[in-house]
């Protein structure tokens, strides 16, 4: 039986993406066990990373640019003195170095890394040029020059540093290549470095506690799709997605009334009565609490809509 035109999902699903796969392939899985139309993801993971992937439904689609945007954290293993062609485990090591540091050392070097900071992004990445992929030239020996990036590293935490394997954990801005971080800190240590171990652990609002698997994922849909149950699939899976509304939990809220909400959901301009708020805020239409969208007030309390959610 195929259910595909009856599974409407909206949401988002976090996703605790498992080693040895692509995010692409990941969500090739969940299409299928989810029989979703419409799904997409917000952040890749590298094949050797684990950990919080958000997987968008439907409508949720159109905010992935905010949980792009958003804060990310990381744990992560490094092995000091090889550096590699990929700078992880799955690239041929290129150098060999001994090493001659200690933990003092180490909490030194991390501390230059917390704040603004540049990095080159490395050539194995879904960064394109020319429309192609950097890591499909990386696999035939081409370079291309890649511009620094600024980005900021809020936190950087030492745990612990044993056979020359340094492990931490990192918070950080979008557009933070955890290989070339590591690459870095192991050029300022004078013996190389490279990731063995990746899992993020936060996205934005989003902390591991509510990560899901592929396996449970499996199992609910295998349980009642031999039933050919499918609204027991639906009402089954649609419970473990979140709400749009919640990617902008730390943003104020603000109510409008019928009029004012259909405006709103018609791109138009509304001004608010005191008090109000400035800066980004989640809409809702007042009288049944539905999530219109996000928008932006000005200090005049002009809400210009920014991303509309329609219902």
């Amino acid at each position: 039986m195929d259910y595909r035109n009856s599974m409407n999902y909206t949401g988002i699903l976090l996703l605790d993406k498992p080693k040895g796969v692509s995010s692409n392939c990941v969500l090739q899985q969940i299409k299928r066990i989810f029989f979703a139309k419409k799904v997409g993801y917000s952040g890749s993971l590298d094949p050797l990373a684990t950990g919080m992937l958000p997987v968008l439904f439907g409508k949720a689609t159109k905010f992935s640019k905010y949980l792009t945007d958003s804060v990310k954290k990381y744990h992560v293993i490094a092995k000091l003195g090889e550096s590699t062609v990929t700078g992880d485990l799955s690239g041929e090591v290129l150098e060999t170095q001994s090493v001659c540091v200690n933990i003092n050392d180490i909490t030194e070097i991390l501390k230059n890394f917390i704040g603004e900071i540049h990095q080159i992004p490395p050539m194995f990445s879904a960064i394109k040029h020319n429309g192609i992929p950097l890591y499909k030239y990386a696999r035939i020996g081409i370079t291309i020059p890649r511009h620094k990036r600024k980005l900021i590293i809020y936190q950087l935490k030492f745990i612990k540093f044993i056979n020359c394997f340094l492990e931490f954990t990192v918070v950080c801005s979008k557009g933070t290549y955890i290989r070339s971080l590591v690459y870095d800190i192991g050029r300022k240590l004078h013996c190389g470095a490279h990731v063995i171990f990746l899992r993020r652990l936060r996205v934005g609002p989003y902390n591991s506690s509510q990560l899901i698997t592929l396996s449970d994922l499996f199992f609910i849909n295998k349980k009642y799709i031999q039933k050919e149950n499918k609204l027991c699939i639906f009402n089954t899976l649609n419970t473990f997605l979140l709400p749009v509304s919640s990617v902008f939990l730390k943003y104020p809220k603000t109510k409008l009334l019928e009029k004012d909400a259909k405006d709103f959901q018609k791109n138009k301009c509304i001004f608010l009565i005191l008090p109000f708020n400035t800066g980004l805020v989640r809409v809702f239409k007042k009288l049944n609490n539905i999530f219109l969208g996000i928008g932006r007030v000005n200090t005049s309390g002009l809400l210009k809509p920014e991303c509309i959610f329609h219902n």
